[in-house]
């Protein structure tokens, strides 16, 4: 299985949107949609960070919404940080009558996640590929008060290293994780498996040739100036 580091697959991802020319944003809708297909009952509930995590798991929210269960979305952070693709599929959820609760801090971030004991699935779709070193603040706390509910990780658990497997204090322990294009270099550590629970690695539409040197290479010296 093709593994790849984080910051190998941010160069696949900018070659496929900047160069290859595909949006982020068709990228990120395949991204949701292949988390959606482990989705099969609800309520559901999506538990989002600022960022493109986050946005993936607006489409997944909306999704669910469009399927007819009951759907729930906790955004930990302020919605003015959401920007971007993720903004655009956040906005697409709400005109579709999705329901928001914001949870910013630490007390609500708590209470929020903790009130999804309920559901019949939840989404991990707080932190990305980025993390490093130790979760702190609203995230740390909503990932220590998730409740015992059937988990899908976004790409990578949350809190956990996607290079080195190793957990930032926290980690959410999902049933399964959808990871994105290709495996990532931290998932071979044996101490990353009772995090990322069931992998499924789904084609989200990056070329193949985006995350090889020698073909993109060999791509850019034949493609027009």
């Amino acid at each position: 299985m093709k593994t790849l580091t984080a910051a190998q697959m941010r160069e696949a991802d900018r070659r496929c949107i900047e160069e290859i020319g595909i949006p982020g944003a068709v990228l990120m809708n395949n991204a949701g949609a292949a988390v959606f297909r482990e989705v099969h009952a609800g309520p559901v509930g999506v538990v989002c960070g600022k960022g493109n995590n986050g946005g993936d798991g607006y489409v997944i929210a909306r999704l669910a919404l469009l399927a007819g269960f009951d759907t729930r979305v906790v955004l930990v952070a302020d919605p003015a940080q959401v920007t971007g693709d993720a903004a655009v599929f956040l906005r697409a959820y709400l005109n579709l009558g999705g329901r928001l609760i914001v949870a910013s801090g630490a007390s609500e971030a708590a209470a929020a996640v903790r009130a999804l004991a309920d559901c019949a699935v939840l989404v991990d779709a707080l932190l990305g590929t980025g993390v490093k070193g130790e979760v702190q603040g609203a995230i740390r706390v909503a990932i220590d008060a998730w409740p015992d509910v059937r988990t899908i990780a976004v790409d990578v658990p949350s809190g956990l290293n996607a290079d080195s497997g190793e957990i930032g204090g926290a980690c959410v322990r999902a049933d399964i994780t959808v990871t994105f294009q290709f495996a990532k270099r931290g998932f071979e550590n044996p101490s990353a498996g009772p995090y990322l629970g069931h992998l499924i690695v789904a084609d989200i539409g990056i070329p193949e040739l985006c995350a090889d040197e020698e073909a993109w290479n060999a791509h850019r010296r034949s493609s027009p100036a």
